[in-house]
C-alpha cells in the first residue's frame, strides 16, 4: 500500500510533460461534451457550426500541446494559435478556447530568451486573424472587440512574466541565504579552531619553554614532559569532537565541552605555570542549551590569553550557576612578567567570545583593569538553543 505521504514526492519526480499533459485532457474532455460545444471564445461574430472532423482536430491542436507548456513554452502557443485560428474560422467556437490563456501564461512564466521577440511576432500574427474575422462576420462585431480581445490575452502574459520574476528574485534570495550560511558555518568553524587550537596549543609552548630550564632535575623535566604530553592528547580528543560536530554524517548528540569540564581547563593551566584561582558556586541548571560551552570557551580563551600575555600573573577564575544565566569572570593582576596593559594578537579569540554571547543575547565585556591586569566577563543565558 503506497504512503499517502510518498503521493505529492513521486508525482514531482514524474517528467514534466507528463504532470502537464492532465489539463490539457481536461480541457479536450470538455470541449467535446455536447452541451459545452459553441459555448466557447467566440470572435468575429461568425455563426456556430456543428462539430465535424475538423472541430476535433482543432480542439485537440488546443488542448494536447499544453502538455509541453513548460518544456517548449513557444511551441504550446503556435500550436494552440494555431488550433484556435481554425476553432474561430470555422465557427466551432469550443471550450477549448481556453487553452489560449494558459498557453499565454505558460510563455511569460517559463521562456527564457527571446521574450520581447515572441511577444512581438504573436502579436503580429494577430492582425491577420482579426482581419480576416472582421471581414467573415459582415462587421458582426467592431474592431474595438478585437482590441479588447487582445487586451485581455496580454493579462495571462503579464502575469506569467511576474511569475517569473518572483521566482527570479525568490532564487536571488535562497542564494543569498546559503552563502550568508555558508558564511556563518565557516566563521563557526574558525572561531571553534581558533578556541581549541590556540588554548592547548599556547599551553604546550609555555610548557616546552619551562622544560628547557628543568634539565638538571630530571623529575621536574619528566613532569613538564609529561605535562606537554597530556596536553597535546587533549587537543586531539577535542579536534575530534570538533570534527564529529561538523561531519554531517554525525549524530546529533555531538560531545561537546561542558562548565564542568573547567576544573580539567583550569589544572592543565596551572601546570602550564599559570598560578589560578578557581571559585564556582550555585548548581547547573538541568538544561543549559549552549551556555555551559560559551562559558567553557569564555574562560579557555581568557586563561589562554593569560598564558601568553600575562605568563606567571595570578588569575583568577569565578563561574556562578544561577537559575536563569552563568555568570564567568577571569581577571589577572599584572604581577607576571608579561602582564600588558591589553591583549595583544589579532583579536579573534574576544571578538569571537563576543558573538557567541551576544548569540545568545548576553552580555561581554574585556578590558585593563585599573589596578593593572586584565579582566573578561560574560553574563550568558542558561537554556538557549545551541
Amino acid at each position: 500500500m503506497i504512503n499517502a505521504r510518498r503521493v505529492p514526492e513521486m508525482w514531482h519526480r514524474l517528467d514534466v510533460t507528463v504532470r502537464d499533459l492532465p489539463l490539457g485532457l481536461v480541457i479536450l474532455t470538455g470541449a467535446l461534451i455536447p452541451s459545452f460545444q459553441n459555448h466557447g471564445t467566440q470572435l468575429g461574430g461568425l455563426p456556430g457550426r456543428p462539430f465535424d472532423a475538423l472541430a476535433i482536430v482543432a480542439v485537440a491542436l488546443q488542448s494536447l500541446p499544453l502538455a509541453v507548456r513548460r518544456r517548449w513554452p513557444v511551441v504550446c502557443l503556435a500550436l494552440v494559435s494555431l488550433g484556435f485560428a481554425v476553432d474561430q474560422l470555422r465557427g466551432y467556437h469550443s471550450f477549448a478556447g481556453t487553452a489560449v490563456p494558459v498557453a499565454l501564461l505558460s510563455v511569460g512564466s517559463h521562456l527564457e530568451r527571446h521574450r520581447r521577440t515572441t511577444a512581438l511576432v504573436f502579436s503580429v500574427m494577430y492582425l491577420p486573424l482579426a482581419v480576416v474575422l472582421y471581414r467573415l462576420g459582415s462587421g458582426a462585431e467592431s474592431p474595438s472587440e478585437f482590441v479588447l480581445y487582445y487586451l485581455a490575452l496580454v493579462l495571462p502574459w503579464g502575469m506569467g512574466s511576474w511569475l517569473r520574476s518572483t521566482r527570479a528574485v525568490e532564487a536571488d534570495r535562497r542564494r543569498l541565504v546559503a552563502e550568508e550560511t555558508r558564511a556563518a558555518e565557516r566563521a563557526r568553524i574558525a572561531r571553534e579552531l581558533h578556541d581549541v587550537v590556540t588554548h592547548h596549543v599556547t599551553a604546550m609552548v609555555v610548557q616546552a619553554e619551562a622544560a628547557r630550564y628543568l634539565t638538571a632535575a630530571p623529575e621536574r623535566l619528566d613532569q613538564a614532559l609529561t605535562a606537554v604530553t597530556e596536553t597535546g592528547r587533549r587537543a586531539t580528543t577535542d579536534l575530534r569532537h570538533l570534527l564529529d560536530l561538523i561531519n554531517p554524517d554525525h549524530g546529533t548528540e555531538a560531545t561537546t565541552p561542558a562548565v564542568g569540564r573547567l576544573r580539567t581547563l583550569v589544572e592543565q593551566t596551572r601546570r602550564s605555570g599559570q598560578p589560578v584561582e578557581f571559585t564556582e558556586e550555585g548548581t547547573p541548571a538541568e538544561s543549559t542549551g549552549s551556555a555551559d560551552l560559551v562559558a567553557y570557551r569564555v574562560v579557555q580563551e581568557a586563561l589562554t590569553n593569560a598564558l601568553k600575555y600575562a605568563h606567571g600573573s595570578r588569575t583568577s577564575v569565578q563561574v556562578h550557576h544561577g537559575e536563569r544565566d552563568i555568570t564567568v569572570e577571569v581577571s589577572t593582576d599584572g604581577s607576571g612578567s608579561r602582564a600588558p596593559a591589553s591583549p595583544g594578537g589579532s583579536g579573534r579569540g574576544l571578538a569571537g567570545l563576543r558573538e557567541r554571547v551576544d548569540v545568545l543575547g548576553g552580555d561581554f565585556s574585556a578590558g585593563a583593569r585599573t589596578s593593572g591586569g586584565f579582566v573578561v566577563r560574560a553574563r550568558i543565558p542558561a537554556g538557549s538553543p545551541s
